[in-house]
């Protein structure tokens, strides 16, 4: 048989990987790990409310990286009620669907049951969590049972001229290589030898490697992934959304695992990109705990600051960062954009806000005058 696949080497599943590249890329996660559990512990911002923004971005951007989007005040409403949050405004009572209840009892299940062993069934229900509307899909799901009889290929390009870029273990071997992994995964938990960390990566990797059901492999693999990643440590897992920095790294996430998958057993480039992006991921957690702290600090400073609503409402904004948090300050007219205010109170505003201290002038005249956040204490 030509080897064309990863599965079809002679010693699959026997993944290997290079520590002298691994290691310290490992020990880079460790310590952003311990310093985000820190921040957090430090400042008290690990909370329920917390965990609801966390697993909300984790459930949507995992579905988004398949190309699917969700109602995303339906999705928050069923993780509310799940952690006993109280959601405010107009996401009060949300209606929900069978979808997002799936998808919010997936995600807790994956986060919170982290001591009871992987199974076959576990995975079925799972499954099932993901596909219980089946009318609204485009094709038949076999819910809750593996693939058919059918090679399992990922393809594009034309219909005449298809590209593959991969194809799954053929359905004959999937029950016995599944079983494999789930004992891999049972076992490994409590292997020392393993780094719980590296574990995360090999689990997702063979996982998505197998493909074993007809649909929604990728979601299942994360979720794995998340369950992994929370046996190696429960606390943090509330903290970040790894499925985020996958999405913004969509295109070199599929092709890093089809160059893997087309590969040997070494599996050190993948492992490398998976901590790279966890590390990524690590870093974004503490930099928006780094805003909310800033937030923190800056509304005790200018809490009797006789503001208007509408500068609240910029400030707010700047505050929160992000890619609409205008990251080289915001100019009049993006102020009076914001704000749904004349021109002229845009320029009034905006001179008022540096004669209190609020905002500061950057470099810079005319209509290319823009305005920063005062970080200054």
């Amino acid at each position: 048989m030509l080897t064309t696949w990863v599965w079809q080497q002679a010693d699959w599943p026997q993944f290997t990987w290079d520590e002298a590249v691994v290691l310290p890329l490992l020990r880079q996660v460790q310590l952003k790990q311990g310093i985000l559990l820190g921040k957090a512990g430090a400042f008290d911002v690990a909370d329920d409310k917390t965990a609801l923004d966390t697993l909300l971005q984790n459930i949507i951007t995992s579905s988004a990286i398949e190309g699917e989007s969700l109602n995303v005040q339906s999705v928050r409403s069923s993780l509310a009620k799940r952690l006993g949050v109280s959601v405010e405004g107009d996401n009060l009572n949300y209606p929900t669907s069978a979808q997002t209840e799936g998808l919010a009892e997936l995600m807790m299940d994956a986060i919170q049951n982290v001591k009871q062993p992987l199974s076959l069934e576990r995975l079925y229900q799972w499954h099932a969590w993901l596909f219980p509307e089946q009318e609204f899909t485009f094709h038949r799901v076999r819910v809750g049972q593996l693939r058919g009889d059918e090679p399992m290929q990922v393809v594009s390009g034309r219909i005449d001229r298809p590209k593959v870029h991969f194809e799954a273990p053929p359905r004959d071997r999937l029950e016995q290589q599944l079983m494999e992994f789930i004992n891999w995964f049972n076992q490994s938990r409590n292997d020392t030898t393993v780094a719980p960390l590296l574990r995360a990566g090999v689990c997702h990797f063979w996982f998505v490697t197998l493909h074993p059901f007809d649909d929604g492999n990728g979601r299942l693999t994360r979720a794995l992934t998340d369950l992994a990643l929370a046996q190696a440590d429960a606390q943090s897992i509330r903290l970040y959304a790894m499925s985020v920095a996958i999405l913004d790294k969509r295109n070199s996430y599929y092709t890093i695992l089809e160059t893997c998958q087309r590969g040997n057993l070494n599996i050190t480039p993948w492992l490398k990109w998976f901590l790279d992006t966890l590390e990524e991921t690590l870093q974004a957690a503490m930099d928006k705990i780094d805003r909310t702290l800033n937030k923190t600090r800056f509304w005790h400073r200018f809490n009797d600051a006789a503001l208007s609503k509408e500068q609240i409402k910029v400030l707010n904004r700047l505050l929160d960062g992000g890619e609409k948090g205008f990251e080289h300050g915001i100019s009049a007219s993006q102020y009076q954009k914001v704000a749904k205010v004349s021109k002229a109170t845009a320029t009034r505003h905006l001179a008022d806000l540096v004669k209190k201290g609020c905002l500061v002038k950057l470099p810079g005249g005319g209509r290319s005058t823009r305005y920063q956040v005062s970080v200054s204490d």
